[in-house]
């Protein structure tokens, strides 16, 4: 994945095998279990617009990492920010590291931001990290995770993400149309304790079993330690030469399977994968072995902590988690895809084939 954190997967926590359940796969739920609620419900009145274009209000950016990813949240939440009138005083960026972000929280309060909107890179230690902000009295809006014992509507206004169970599903139907809904094909999950890929996977599996009686899912293989993916790969392709597809968790192991394809000569079996990815997106669009990559709309998150946030400014209550639209990107949609994920256009490689 791209951004949260899984883009290098650089958390030990999550590196922990958990010992993969595969139970049938519920509608989306945040990280401590909440219902979700689509981002687009997420609006503000005209009189509560006027009334934050009159309030003053300041804002901080305090990022986990840079990615493409985080580049389209952040534009997302400053075009919305900048709409509402609310002036954003610093942006942070603290490459995956918990202690760099504690000491960017520490840093941007300086400046006394109304309000931080963050993606906190480990929630175990993010209490502290954001605790300078809490006593501070700002508001608080998360993407994807919260500090583990904060208490919604009191520690922080609310959770913005993904709609997961969407996401593995529209990645259940790429696959199934791809092969013709019929087939064997090869399963790579997150072997780990993470509530974003785990309901992902989850849901691309049971979307295969519940709605393509005639796909099998011949092989099922964890990945726990992303360092092995390479091995991972190699070791799947050469065992299993005749699978018709791949679901690969995210988009970097899903490189290397294609790399692993590649060099075994082979040119059938097909890749389904999550989160956008230069180099399978030009092997799709060039006719190679990826079929199809499901995003995430990452600008629409931008927006829809920024609205949180101005509500939270107002005083205003708002649902504990919400969700934006996933969609499948394909050799036709690319231009489409990437402006609708990360509301610009696609890398020049892709738009020169």
């Amino acid at each position: 994945m791209q951004r949260r954190a899984l883009g290098p997967l650089a958390l030990a926590a999550l590196l922990a095998a958990s010992g993969s359940s595969q139970a049938a796969p519920k509608p989306t739920s945040g990280p401590h279990g909440e219902a979700a609620t689509p981002a687009a419900q997420l609006t503000l009145t005209p009189e509560q617009e006027a009334a934050v274009r009159a309030g003053g209000f300041t804002a901080a950016l305090v990022w986990h990492t840079s990615s493409d990813y985080t580049t389209a949240v952040n534009a997302g939440a400053m075009d919305e920010l900048q709409r509402l009138g609310i002036e954003v005083v610093a942006q942070t960026d603290a490459g995956f590291d918990a202690a760099k972000q504690m000491s960017d929280v520490e840093t941007v309060m300086a400046k006394q931001p109304s309000l931080i909107l963050s993606l906190p890179v480990d929630p175990e230690t993010a209490p502290e990290a954001y605790a300078p902000a809490q006593a501070a009295g700002t508001k608080l809006v998360f993407v994807d995770n919260s500090p583990n014992g904060y208490v919604q509507g009191k520690d922080y206004v609310t959770v913005v993400s993904d709609d997961l169970a969407q996401m593995g599903a529209k990645a259940g139907q790429a696959m199934a149309e791809v092969i013709g809904s019929k087939g064997k094909i090869g399963y790579v999950f997150h072997d780990a304790d993470f509530y974003v890929t785990n309901q992902r996977d989850q849901a691309f599996r049971q979307t295969i079993l519940d709605e393509y009686p005639d796909i099998t899912i011949a092989v099922e293989q964890g990945l726990a330690d992303p360092a092995r993916a390479e091995d991972i790969a190699n070791a799947l392709v050469t065992k299993h030469p005749d699978l018709d597809g791949i679901y690969v968790t995210w988009a970097e192991p899903a490189e290397l399977v294609l790399a692993a394809l590649r060099n075994a000569g082979n040119t059938h079996t097909k890749i389904v994968t999550l989160d956008l990815s230069e180099p399978l997106a030009l092997d799709m669009v060039q006719g190679g072995n990826v079929a199809a990559i499901v995003a995430d709309e990452a600008y629409a998150i931008g927006v829809g902590v920024a609205r949180a946030g101005a509500l939270g400014l107002l005083g205003q209550t708002v649902e504990p988690f919400f969700v934006v639209d996933a969609l499948a990107v394909t050799s036709d949609t690319v231009r489409d895809g990437w402006n609708r994920s990360l509301h610009r256009n696609p890398p020049a490689s892709l738009l020169e084939q």
